[in-house]
């Protein structure tokens, strides 16, 4: 962990540190005790169009590295990460407050990520389509689509920076990325990790600063020719609107509401034991979290009493603390968010099992949280909570619960737990959703596509679909 002195976080522009006079600065806050351990430089929009004209010529310098080149580079950096995980796990603790177990698993998952990317970088192979013509050659290629603008969130600092510089980085772009201000020292230092392991300065660049500043001067730049970001919906509509009127590519991963299906045929101890650890790692914020429980009448009571006697067992308190199992929300507007909702649930006619507020003083602390018996008029029906609240409700079979599940524009996650195939099988296409759960809570691996339908994305991240999201085709005739 770092001592109690204040540091300093700069941009990092064509390998350059920029800090200095005339820049505006912002306090970085440590969670768990909402005290201000950090400052942070902001970027300006000189700040921001050198970093996109300089991303051409990262692009042209990166891009002609071979895949080969390429992929050595992005496993060089794992290692980096691996051997350094300790380190980037306490930034992560100390900035966004997740527990340094969930920390640590970030890293390494993320150094995976990196090194899956560009050993799959040497695999986007094109084709050649045989001719109707005499003497014609027809090839399909595949050319890197160019300069790439990414913006992360504050849930997974590490995880969402490393995909969106990853998948350009393997696709042979060049990046300029805006990770969240709230948490940004470990995505500075995984940038200073990719120089080291040999890529030009110029090919990525980190830039923090108002967001909405950043985001429309480097849409607007005629250098920047792909937008990926992930964030909640509203921002993602207004992004997607300025790359639309720009005409330039998107990946979006945005907000989830994910429903859970739990049958009458499940295995309750295996469900209630993944479901507990799911919800509640790192306090709920994450878009594909668990959220709206959906559970067959007959195994109602006996699941709700068991999934909330877990989640009262949970730990609450400080990430740094091995003994916690649970840590605070990142913000304190999480806290005023939760508030909000479950209090709105309540009004409509709720019930609150186990849960609330958290402790008084420093810290944005709220502890497990269980609610029954919420309308589907309540705000939390309908809204993504992105924290440690569930909500359970009763169904009377299978289709029930897909209506259910469906009820929302959400489309991110989705799970069920049940021991026949066929209500799998139903399950698996009616769920209206892009990604599906049977009796797992793991949605997400290097080497699947990872993507959300109607409100909650488009495109796809990782697997073979993420990197083609950062490639142009190109169609050859040749004659002769």
């Amino acid at each position: 962990m770092r001592d109690s002195q204040i540091y300093q976080v700069p941009l990092l522009v064509n390998g350059k540190e920029l800090t200095g006079e005339g820049r505006e600065r912002r306090a970085i806050v440590n969670p768990a005790t909402g005290e201000s351990i950090g400052e942070l430089t902001l970027a300006s929009l000189a700040d921001i169009d050198l970093a996109a004209e300089t991303a051409r010529a990262g692009f042209e310098a990166w891009r002609g590295h071979t895949p080969l080149a390429r992929a050595n580079i992005l496993a060089a950096t794992a290692s980096t990460m691996r051997a350094d995980v300790e380190r980037l796990a306490s930034l992560l603790t100390s900035e966004q407050g997740k527990t340094l177990k969930e920390a640590r698993a970030e890293v390494l998952g993320s150094a995976d990520l990196v090194q899956w990317l560009g050993e799959e970088g040497k695999r986007l192979y094109g084709r050649v389509v045989p001719s109707r013509f005499p003497h014609m050659e027809q090839l399909v290629l595949l050319d890197p689509v160019g300069p790439v603008a990414a913006f992360s969130a504050w849930n997974y600092p590490i995880s969402l920076a490393a995909r969106k510089i990853g998948h350009a980085l393997a696709a042979g772009c060049s990046v300029v990325i805006k990770p969240a201000e709230e948490c940004p020292s470990a995505v500075l230092a995984l940038a200073r990790m990719f120089h080291a392991a040999g890529v030009p300065p110029a090919a990525l660049q980190v830039l923090f600063g108002h967001p909405a500043q950043v985001s429309e001067r480097l849409i607007s730049s005629p250098y920047i020719r792909k937008i990926t970001f992930t964030g909640s919906t509203s921002v993602g509509r207004h992004l997607a609107t300025l790359a639309g009127a720009a005409l330039k590519k998107v990946t979006f991963e945005l907000g989830g509401h994910a429903p859970v299906i739990v049958m009458d045929d499940a295995d309750i101890d295996a469900f209630v034991a993944a479901a507990v650890a799911s919800k509640y790692r790192n306090a709920g914020q994450i878009c594909t979290a668990p959220s709206r429980f959906f559970v067959h009448e007959r195994v109602y009571e006996r699941t709700v009493d068991a999934f909330v006697q877990r989640a009262k067992s949970l730990t609450v308190g400080d990430g740094a603390n091995g003994e916690t199992d649970m840590g605070p929300l990142a913000q304190g507007r999480r806290v005023s968010a939760m508030e909000e909702l479950t209090h709105d649930a309540l009004t409509h006619g709720g019930r609150i099992l186990t849960g609330g507020p958290g402790r008084s003083g420093g810290g944005y602390f709220w502890h497990p949280t269980v609610l029954t018996d919420v309308p589907d008029t309540a705000r939390l029906m309908r809204e993504e909570p992105f924290g440690p609240v569930a909500s359970f409700q009763p169904v009377n079979g299978l289709e029930h619960a897909l209506r259910a599940a469906n009820s929302t524009e959400y489309g991110l996650a989705g799970y069920a737990f049940t021991s026949t195939i066929a209500s799998a099988r139903r399950i698996q296409e009616g769920l209206r959703v892009g990604i599906v759960g049977l009796n797992t809570f793991t949605p997400s691996v290097p080497e699947m596509p990872f993507a959300g339908v109607r409100d909650s994305g488009m495109g796809a991240a990782m697997g073979y679909e993420g990197l083609m999201e950062h490639m142009n085709v190109k169609a050859v005739f040749r004659a002769g």
